[in-house]
């Protein structure tokens, strides 16, 4: 069995280093974390949580809740086109968790599934908090979780309550950014690829696009808005369904990158290149975004602070019990101009 007394050998610093590193103590520097972390895995190392939890008094353990739907498998979720983006997001929450010492737990859905039973299936586990990832807003879960008043970080959702903010992207504003860009290239009559109508990042991307054109004097053309649901399937239909109605258009927006590439090859079947007919522009800044053809000008959001951020808010909550919980999380975007928008000015 691997002791903290070899994890510190290995990584040349002293045992009590080691357990600062693990106990997520903020007086360590990054290279010394990293060392610490880097020697932990190398030798499979497990410290006992359990006993360390029962000596602080105090859980190291965050409940991670993906999509949280009733009757359904989360892993299962991830081979949707809907959910690439929010793998970066995962990421940076299980980094920054291990950093601070915490422990991940994926709750599992108890016998009762009432929202009650749900709130006592994690207080069975001692979880410490708990980090919801763009839950539905009719979730029952959520007002239990906020009458319980566990500590939560709600990604991709405006939730508030004494025990709980939330941590998003600035849509509006990354919106806002991404039609004027358009505007400036001399776009005047833009078709909208817009989320669901019950998504609060659609429809936030939606208000900011409508924003832009009434800053400039444009009166949005509802009947070149079209609602889909976030998968590349659903995209593709609904490209397909406006370019078979009329095509008097010279730029889409769409609310993700995902979106986008659903309609390029609806554009494509209709006889119609980007950028050369149609400027296609979108949201996220996938990986994908920049091997499509043409690569896709794309509003980027910060996925490393979003997750990061979600976990600190979270930690400072369940550390700092008693006090008010951190201020909601607006992550700003930034433009990434690519070949799939062009100028139509003479």
């Amino acid at each position: 069995m691997v002791t903290s007394e070899q994890v510190a050998r290995r990584a040349g610093v002293s045992q009590a280093t080691v357990s600062r590193v693990i106990n997520g103590s903020k007086y360590i520097s990054a290279e010394v974390r990293e060392r610490v972390l880097a020697a932990i895995n190398e030798l499979g190392y497990e410290p006992d949580m359990v006993a360390r939890n029962l000596v602080q008094r105090r859980s190291r353990m965050i409940a991670l809740n993906f999509f949280a739907a009733e009757d359904e498998l989360t892993f299962a979720k991830f081979g949707r086109t809907s959910k690439y983006f929010y793998l970066d997001v995962l990421k940076y929450i299980e980094q920054e968790a291990v950093s601070a010492g915490y422990d991940l737990l994926m709750p599992f859905r108890p016998r009762d599934k009432s929202p009650e039973g749900y709130i006592r299936s994690l207080q069975t586990r001692r979880v410490a908090g708990s980090i919801m990832l763009v839950p539905s807003p009719q979730d029952p879960r959520i007002q239990a979780l906020l009458r319980a008043e566990l500590p939560t970080v709600f990604i991709g959702s405006m939730i508030q309550g004494s025990a709980a903010t939330y941590v998003k992207s600035d849509n509006i504003d990354s919106a806002r950014q991404i039609t004027e860009h358009l505007l400036a290239l001399g776009h005047k009559r833009m078709a909208f690829l817009a989320g669901p109508v019950t998504s609060l990042s659609g429809m936030e991307r939606m208000l900011g696009c409508h924003q832009a054109l009434a800053q400039a004097g444009i009166a949005l053309d509802t009947d070149l808005v079209c609602q889909s649901g976030w998968e590349m399937e659903e995209s593709y239909k609904a490209a397909s369904q406006l370019l078979d109605k009329r095509h008097d258009f010279t730029a889409v927006i769409a609310a993700s990158d995902v979106m986008a590439i659903g309609a390029l090859r609806a554009l494509n079947e209709h006889g119609l290149h980007v950028p050369e007919d149609i400027s296609l522009a979108s949201f996220d800044g996938i990986d994908f975004s920049e091997y499509t053809i043409p690569p896709l000008t794309t509003m980027w959001q910060d996925r490393e602070s979003i997750g990061r951020g979600a976990v600190q808010c979270l930690i400072s909550m369940v550390e700092g019990k008693g006090q008010e919980p951190p201020s909601p999380l607006l992550v700003p975007t930034r433009l990434v101009v690519r070949k799939s928008t062009r100028s139509i000015l003479p």
